[in-house]
């Protein structure tokens, strides 16, 4: 049984079609990413599985158990998480209370009740988990506004991991880094998702490349083509498709 299945999705915006039969099955441990020109609905996919989207048809099945109709609060609690292509953190808060709020969020204390956080064992415990896991050690008690762009996208890679997912959905996590950041933020997302199911969607193929088990091409709402790195390398109407956006997009 696959881990999620997205089945004969269906998507339109008063009568726009974004998705149309969008299948997809991610196998438990994969490192999937979707990629696509701007404008493919690949944000507006990310958006219908986890929840803020309610597709116009088809379903979403989590580990056998659909979630089409569920809230996004509820869909993370039942182990999906995911990152923005826009920053989504707490910038006057540290790192350690950011994280702190991400998984004080997975067990269920509301946020008002911060101010008991600090005694919470079980809360620190974890927090302290993921600062080691994450390398972040050095910079827990630095206000997130003083990290530099590309620490803040690790930040929010750390809240994912705060919310313990079964499946983590990063939108574009290398989104206006350099090329020493970003290749940080690679072997960062590999190591730290190494026992996790990931899926990516990423314009960087170089990032594609390095990261992904599978990949699924997405065109003007449709799927084009999902296969191996080397079988979407190879493909000439995935080539063709990416033609007159980068001509070197799918051969990096």
């Amino acid at each position: 049984m696959s881990l999620l299945t997205v089945e004969n999705i269906y998507k339109d915006f008063s009568g726009l079609q974004v998705l149309t039969n969008v299948d997809l099955q991610i196998e438990k441990g994969e490192k999937h990413a979707v990629i696509g020109p701007n404008g493919a609905g690949k944000s507006t996919l990310f958006n219908v599985i986890t929840g803020k989207y309610k597709p116009s048809r088809g379903r979403i099945v989590l580990e056998g158990e659909e979630i089409t109709k569920l809230s996004p609060n509820k869909i993370v609690y039942r182990g999906i998480a995911r990152s923005f292509q826009i920053i989504n953190i707490f910038p006057s808060m540290t790192v350690f209370e950011n994280i702190r709020n991400a998984i004080a969020s997975r067990m269920g204390i509301r946020l008002r009740m911060s101010s008991l956080l600090h005694s919470n064992k079980s809360v620190n415990k974890a927090t302290e988990e993921i600062l080691e896991l994450m390398e972040l050690n050095d910079r827990r008690d630095m206000p997130v506004l003083a990290l530099s762009y590309g620490e803040q996208r690790e930040i929010e890679i750390a809240l994912t991991l705060g919310l313990n997912p079964k499946l983590i959905m990063l939108d574009e996590p290398t989104a206006g880094l350099n090329k020493v950041d970003t290749a940080r933020v690679i072997d960062l997302i590999r190591r730290v998702t190494a026992d996790k199911t990931l899926i990516i969607v990423e314009h960087d193929m170089n990032v594609v490349f390095n990261l992904a088990d599978r990949i699924t091409v997405l065109y003007y709402g449709e799927i084009l083509q999902t296969g191996t790195k080397q079988e979407i390398r190879n493909s000439e109407k995935v080539k063709k498709a990416y033609l007159g956006m980068s001509q070197d997009a799918v051969t990096d």
